[in-house]
């Protein structure tokens, strides 16, 4: 380095002092001092960017297992998963699962450290920064939401700790968690660009105004729902509904067209749905881990529960319920809304131009392998049909995991509104888009308050099938005694030749008390700092 930099000096020194500003070495021989590091614009925009590696995608992310399969949606084909710690009461702060603790407090420190530096920081150009701690801000809220809505009020981390620090310390409640995650993502709107589309094509995976909106908009609406608001205040739901007709109103994002596109990122990472997800990776685990058993060694992990498969209603908008509906259980897979097919792999649908099996000895039926399907059913969302694994060549499918959609911004305000003021017009306008476009009937006129809330609920527990709401709505909506514990059942079909017989089956059952409302702190966190107290329970 020494030697090259005798070469070039004097060379340089014969440029003229307009040239030469552009000519600066975003590198040093020797160590580098704190103030060299914050002087490189590379290694200050690197410090931020740290940051965004501390989100989290869903595809298969315990060993294999989704975070489906440890609410009602679905049960994992591997019997001994680690995702049963969720479902047969073994759950504490000697066995964690999803543990969020860590992770998330590391990405805080990370955007800490770069929100107390950027003052100093030779950012190029300099008016990049005001964004770029906007950026942080959001993530800041982003990583205080997750460890909230798993643990309730945490110690606040809104400046870079010291090894000189007391880190023994109490949590801070709910509720100034909360605003402290509602304070983060005002600022974070406040400097950056309303949506992708004004980012360079390098930087779409940035965080963005709407997806500060979304955030908040998710966290008010966790505020204001029984789990966090016992006395029923209305207002918590009022300011819900307003922060996501804010969004709505920005017209940053729409629905995408087709519910089938929404995660086909073949072509491109992101599309007008999308607000905000993770970098994309070209990947087809997701395929492996999940794909009916016969199709090239999958394994068929995610397996859609009866339950999931019932809230499906008929492509006439009438729940299978309702005698109107036409559902036949002699076939009743007929005529089902059409996020069915593309949210589930059930016995006759095609994957890869190959119907699938899975009736008794069928080619994917249950007790078929080890792997095969519990319920008779395969997760048909997310897997890419241009993937391909284990030949001689594979192919891989670049996708992000979309954490913020527009789809749920719509629900979000139907049920927000619906709670504080009842189901007016808004109300129908905003869940019957999301009906429209997957290509169903509108619900139907004259809904009390109770049944338009349940409606809303089976729509987002159709519409957002496996994108981790399930598992977290039903603990916000106090219902995980009923949802939750209880027996979870699957589909036996038999082939009697020219017709199938369907029987109901229980797959296992499960457990759900109290205490499982919140996540238990890892004891050795508790270890280390004893003031922080556990969650009751554990």
């Amino acid at each position: 380095m020494k030697r090259l930099l005798n070469i070039l000096v004097p060379a340089l020194l014969l440029i003229s002092c307009k040239e030469s500003q552009f000519l600066k070495f975003d590198y040093y021989d020797g160590p580098v001092t704190e103030d060299q590091y914050w002087n490189l614009n590379s290694a200050a925009r690197g410090q931020l960017n740290l940051g965004y590696t501390f989100l989290q995608d869903g595809y298969n992310r315990y060993n294999g297992a989704m975070l489906a399969a440890g609410s009602d949606e679905a049960v994992n084909s591997n019997l001994n998963s680690a995702v049963n710690i969720f479902n047969n009461g073994t759950w504490s702060s000697l066995r964690t699962l999803d543990d969020n603790y860590a992770i998330n407090y590391n990405g805080i420190r990370q955007v800490n450290v770069f929100l107390a530096n950027s003052h100093r920081a030779n950012i190029v150009p300099l008016t990049d920064i005001p964004r770029l701690r906007g950026e942080a801000f959001f993530l800041r809220a982003f990583f205080h939401f997750e460890l909230w809505k798993r643990y309730g009020g945490i110690i606040i981390a809104d400046h870079v700790f010291t090894t000189t620090d007391n880190l023994d310390l109490p949590r801070n409640t709910s509720q100034e968690t909360l605003n402290q995650i509602l304070k983060d993502c005002d600022s974070a709107s406040t400097t950056l660009p309303l949506s992708v589309t004004q980012y360079g094509a390098g930087d779409k995976g940035r965080a963005t105004k709407a997806a500060a909106l979304a955030l908040k908009s998710r966290a008010l609406l966790y505020a204001a729902s029984p789990l966090n608001n016992p006395s029923g205040d209305i207002t918590l739901w009022q300011k819900a509904a307003a922060v996501s007709k804010e969004l709505m109103d920005t017209k940053a994002h729409s629905l995408l067209a087709s519910y089938a596109n929404i995660f086909n990122f073949t072509t491109a990472a992101y599309n007008s749905e999308v607000i905000f997800a993770t970098a994309a990776t070209l990947r087809n685990d997701i395929e492996i881990n999940n794909a009916p058993i016969s199709y090239n060694g999958a394994l068929g992990l995610t397996n859609p529960t009866q339950e999931l498969v019932d809230a499906y209603g008929m492509k006439n908008g009438l729940l299978i319920t309702d005698p109107a509906s036409g559902y036949n259980p002699a076939d009743p897979y007929k005529d089902r809304d059409p996020r069915f097919a593309l949210s589930v792999i059930y016995d006759g649908a095609l994957f890869k131009g190959t119907a699938v099996s899975t009736a008794v000895d069928g080619k994917d039926g249950i007790g078929k392998s080890v792997n095969a399907t519990k319920t008779g059913y395969y997760m048909r969302k997310f897997l890419s049909e241009s993937a391909s694994w284990n030949q001689t060549t594979n192919a891989t499918v670049r996708r992000p995991w979309v954490i913020f959609r527009y789809g749920e911004t719509l629900l979000n305000y139907a049920e927000a509104q619906n709670e504080a003021v009842g189901p007016d017009a808004s109300v129908y306008d905003a869940i019957n888009q999301v009906r429209k476009r997957a290509g169903i009937a509108n619900l139907p006129e004259g809904l009390s308050k109770d049944q338009m809330r349940q409606r809303i609920r089976n729509e987002r527990r159709v519409e957002l099938a496996f994108e981790e709401h399930r598992f977290f709505d039903v603990r916000r909506w106090k219902t995980g005694e009923t949802d939750l514990g209880k027996a979870i059942t699957g589909m036996r079909i038999a082939n009697t030749g020219t017709t199938n017989s369907y029987e109901r089956f229980t797959v296992e059952t499960r457990v759900f008390n109290e205490r499982m409302y919140r996540y238990p702190i890892p004891q050795a966190e508790i270890n280390n700092a004893p003031k922080l107290q556990q969650n009751p329970g554990y």
